[in-house]
């Protein structure tokens, strides 16, 4: 080998680590933008204002709220609602929205309840031998819902808002189409095991849904495309120039929303039995709330899978305990309003005093001294 190849190998190699010093830079400058803007904030907001449900409904009714069905019917609910809002929250993250996780995951439902119910008139042991690939033909429905809405934000361009408006149509359409606007009976024996087994008294279905949650954390905060969701919805633009392949990063985003919407429906009729096109009609607006009270950034940029879970018991509480003192759910709609504008209320005032106190100027108790005269003739002047 000669002296210039050999030289031209070293500068390529010294490029090469400066390009991955450099990426490695842009990372981390990132995730600090990304993690400081809130989302630790949100996280924080959640502990308290869920210690403070706990211990209002603790107060007003002991003897309902306390009760260990009562707090097992919390860990039961807030499975499939708190996937579904971190669904949202990866969307979300890039600064999009998916209105469609709802009717994504009533289709994997139907999807699981017509191909079980199917074999199960035939054979049903073969019906039970099945349940695993039934299952996952449900999630892959999810899947395949997600690709859609993938391809039409990240390849056709069209808004998030209106594109997953538009497929939640057509989902909630097919839906009512599918079932004939009637309810669906019957489920994989696996999933209804599932919904009622417990390990010392914690519903494993709260056990899946804290597995998930670490899953999707570790997908968040610890890997390249994490990284890539925080940049983009921190600045697109600033995403482009570095390189990242924006499409590709918004398509996988709403694959994995799907995907979680898919896992959502399995658990819909693993708690109920049932698959019907109307099932959650309310989930949509909740979920949406769960995700920016968790520390979700509306605009995109960053999240917190943490807040976003202690947002779900949070909400679960409140309606656990508005039931317990036999309060309507139309007032636990409210409370949800109420509670949401006075967590951003509150970030809203912490973020301007954050703000003033850096701009602010640092005042000294010091008198300003006169310069030294090191000029003769300003001393003789003096």
């Amino acid at each position: 080998m000669s002296r210039d190849t050999r030289f031209h190998a070293l500068d390529t190699r010294a490029d090469a680590g400066s390009l991955r010093q450099l990426n490695d830079q842009l990372g981390t400058l990132t995730r600090r933008f990304a993690r400081g803007s809130g989302a630790e904030r949100g996280a924080g907001l959640m502990v308290i204002a869920l210690v403070t449900a706990f211990a209002l409904f603790t107060l007003l009714n002991p003897s309902v709220f306390l009760k260990p069905i009562n707090l097992q019917n919390i860990a039961v609910a807030a499975p499939e609602i708190g996937i579904l809002a971190i669904a949202v929250m990866v969307v979300l993250l890039t600064g999009g929205i998916d209105l469609s996780v709802v009717a994504v995951a009533n289709l994997s439902a139907i999807t699981i309840s017509t191909l079980h119910t199917a074999v199960a008139e035939s054979d049903p042991s073969l019906a039970s031998s099945l349940a695993v690939p039934i299952v996952l033909a449900g999630i892959v429905v999810g899947v395949l819902g997600g690709v859609l809405n993938g391809f039409l934000v990240s390849m056709v361009g069209i808004t998030p808002i209106l594109a997953t408006l538009a497929t939640m149509q057509i989902y909630n359409g097919l839906a009512i189409v599918w079932t004939g606007g009637s309810t669906l009976y019957g489920a994989p024996e696996l999933l209804g095991s599932l919904g009622q087994a417990a390990v010392a008294n914690v519903p494993v279905l709260f056990i899946f849904f804290v597995a998930v949650a670490i899953l999707v954390a570790i997908l968040v905060n610890r890997t390249a495309f994490g990284r890539m969701l925080e940049l983009e919805g921190t600045n697109s633009i600033a995403a482009q120039y570095s390189a990242i392949p924006r499409r590709q990063v918004l398509q996988k985003t709403y694959i994995v929303s799907g995907l979680l919407a898919g896992i959502a429906g399995a658990l819909f009729i693993s708690r109920s039995g049932t698959a019907s096109a109307d099932y959650g009609s309310s989930y949509v607006l909740l979920v949406i709330v769960i995700a920016i009270l968790g520390g979700t950034n509306p605009t995109g940029g960053f999240a917190s899978v943490l807040g976003v879970v202690l947002a779900t018991l949070t909400l679960q509480v409140v309606s656990s305990g508005f039931t317990a003192i036999r309060l309507s759910s139309y007032e636990y709609s409210i409370a949800q309003g109420v509670i949401l504008i006075a967590v951003m209320v509150f970030d809203s005032v912490a973020t301007s005093r954050r703000l003033r106190t850096k701009r602010e100027p640092r005042r000294t108790d010091a008198a300003p001294t006169d310069p030294p005269l090191s000029d003769p003739a300003l001393k003789k002047e003096a």
